[in-house]
């Protein structure tokens, strides 16, 4: 069942909101590449390409049911990094707001009787939980570290072993 026009822009703005977070991430990962931190750089780098699988998940979703999937414009982000408690703190701020972006286009599914997009938001409804926990469970490490050299490496090498993954939706 084709989704309402309402509906299909509310999706398209998500697409461009899930682009915009990889956006994000990616220019997170620059900071931390700059600030010598490779294991936090790839972290981000991979976030980065988890953002654009979740763009594809609802791309498909749109047009698997004959909707037009279309991404608007994406300005470059704008964050002032000076350490990587501030690139993690970034990260927590982006993923709460695509987290309500979620839980609004939830809303309006419900609103509108599309069923047929309960599954797709109910997995995206558990994964934001999952990633804000992640990246919160990051910003709290990296402040026990209160800055400390030594902490802060060997945090950057745990979250340089994140696996790899794919940008195509699972």
């Amino acid at each position: 069942m084709k989704l309402t026009p309402e509906l299909e822009k509310a999706f398209n703005a998500q697409i461009t909101l899930e682009f915009e977070a990889s956006m994000v991430y990616r220019q997170l990962a620059i900071e931390m590449e700059i600030h010598d931190l490779p294991g936090m750089a790839a972290w981000l780098r991979h976030q980065a390409d988890e953002e654009i699988v979740h763009a594809n998940k609802f791309i498909d979703h749109l047009a698997d049911r004959g909707n037009h999937p279309k991404i608007a414009s994406i300005s470059g982000p704008t964050v002032t990094i000076n350490t990587p408690l501030d690139a993690f703190t970034a990260a927590a701020k982006h993923e709460e707001r695509v987290s309500e972006a979620i839980r609004e286009l939830y809303r309006q599914t419900e609103a509108a009787g599309d069923l047929d997009s309960r599954p797709l938001l109910n997995w995206f409804l558990s994964e934001q939980i999952e990633e804000e926990a992640t990246v919160n469970e990051i910003v709290a490490r990296i402040a026990m570290t209160n800055d400390d050299g030594p902490g802060l490496l060997r945090l950057d090498e745990e979250l340089g072993t994140r696996p790899t993954s794919t940008t195509e939706a699972n």
